[in-house]
């Protein structure tokens, strides 16, 4: 028998999500289809929160966009009282769509153009750069009234070399000399409120890794405020925080977790005399990953020399992350769930690549044609960074609540792939 974890049930043998009937949302609204669980994400949002701001009540979190970036998400999230990172004008678009004001938008943007440096002055949101060359662009177009400072402190973590995003040979951030520089120009243009970020990479499981980089961070953010006299509304430590997508893997202890950095970050406003700043995290999967799952229908079943491959209706187009990164998803029948599991499969995908593979060496119930499976930890990266690719079309989108369920996106037509074409006029 699976064991699962909340939102998921198992009733009688068959998944549930919030109360949902997975095989019934498949039958409604076709596969591949992601699903969301609106209590899952509020539980979630409510868990890290709670576990920050008993232990520094100047806390915020911003979301991390990019995790996901649907309206519904981000309103259920704005609902409960977060900011939001985002990560291109695109974000803050919707973001605002959402009901974010300027003031809940931070903006990160990384080697962006003079055009989104100016759509996202027009919105008046909070902006965070990460070089001279987008500081001295943006200085020529505009002065935001809150501006922030990405710092690569040398230090960084994560599953995948992709997503570690501080070190030495990392794209992102400033180091130390331009970061002086940078809030010494930005302070003599006028910017009234100042921050401090960092972001060292994604999927982390353990406080470890923040903290030496998180040191450093302060120190930067010490020499600052004693060179320029700049004092900082907030300092902001990223994301990253991960979940555990393989069973029997520890979750993230968020009382260590959040007691540690807490400690660190309290310690050493103390002995650099830095106020009272706010302490911001920027959480996207540790909110939305555990909260979506894919369904996807066996279309066919072969067995190739020693290989039993399932194919189904969802490829790397649909969850590029095991492609992508070599992530490991669990994956379940969904109206087998209490059926000894038998054989071993890889589960691959309707992509004419051989890397449309989305679970490899999976021991399986015995499945046909037409059974119905489903893919966890599908709510973070799943659809945000979906493609046409074989012009496939991109799934729809719904999401559950105790028992309810509405469509948040629809599915994609064949229209949908022409939409924005042209035909040259010499070959019309």
């Amino acid at each position: 028998m699976e064991v699962l974890k909340s939102p998921l049930e198992n009733f009688g043998g068959e998944l549930f999500i919030d109360g949902v009937s997975t095989v019934k949302l498949a039958e409604i609204f076709g596969t591949p289809l992601y699903v969301i669980s609106e209590n899952k994400i509020r539980e979630n949002y409510r868990k890290m929160h709670a576990a920050f701001s008993k232990r520094y009540g100047k806390f915020r979190i911003l979301y991390s966009a990019k995790a996901n970036t649907n309206i519904s998400v981000l309103k259920i999230l704005h609902s409960e009282g977060a900011y939001v990172d985002t990560a291109s004008a695109g974000e803050v678009y919707l973001a605002s769509m959402a009901g974010f004001s300027s003031e809940e938008i931070l903006y990160t943007g990384i080697n962006v153009g003079d055009e989104e440096l100016k759509y996202v002055l027009s919105r008046g949101v909070m902006v965070n750069l990460d070089s001279m060359s987008q500081l001295n662009r943006l200085i020529r177009l505009g002065v935001p009234e809150t501006l922030s400072f990405r710092i690569n402190p040398e230090h960084g973590a994560g599953y995948h070399k992709y997503v570690v995003t501080a070190s030495k040979h990392a794209k992102f951030g400033m180091d130390e000399a331009s970061a002086l520089k940078a809030y010494e120009i930005v302070k003599a243009a006028g910017v009234k409120r100042f921050g401090i970020h960092m972001h060292i990479g994604s999927g982390i499981m353990d406080v470890t890794p923040y903290l030496k980089p998180g040191e450093r961070l302060l120190k930067i953010a010490s020499k600052i405020n004693t060179k320029l006299g700049i004092s900082f509304d907030f300092i902001n430590f990223g994301g990253g925080m991960g979940v555990p997508y393989k069973p029997g893997e520890k979750e993230l202890d968020l009382e260590a977790f959040s007691g540690k950095l807490v400690e660190l970050f309290k310690r050493k406003l103390d002995e650099y005399s830095l106020g009272k700043p706010e302490l911001w995290i920027e959480p996207g999967r540790f909110i939305v990953a555990e909260a979506g799952i894919l369904l996807t229908r066996i279309k066919a079943i072969k067995q190739v020399f020693h290989k039993k491959f399932v194919g189904v209706d969802a490829g790397f187009n649909t969850l590029i992350r095991p492609a992508m990164y070599g992530a490991y998803h669990q994956v379940v029948v969904a109206n087998k769930l209490n059926e000894k599991p038998t054989e071993v499969y890889d589960v691959v995908g309707p992509i004419c690549e051989s890397g449309d593979v989305l679970a490899e060496n999976r021991l399986l119930p015995k499945i046909f044609e037409g059974d119905l499976l489903v893919v966890l930890n599908a709510g973070a990266y799943g659809f945000s960074m979906s493609s046409q690719y074989n012009s496939r079309l991109r799934p729809a989108e719904v999401l559950v609540k105790s028992g309810r369920y509405a469509l948040i996106r629809e599915a994609e037509t064949f229209e949908d792939l022409v939409r924005k074409q042209r035909v040259a006029e010499w070959l019309e």
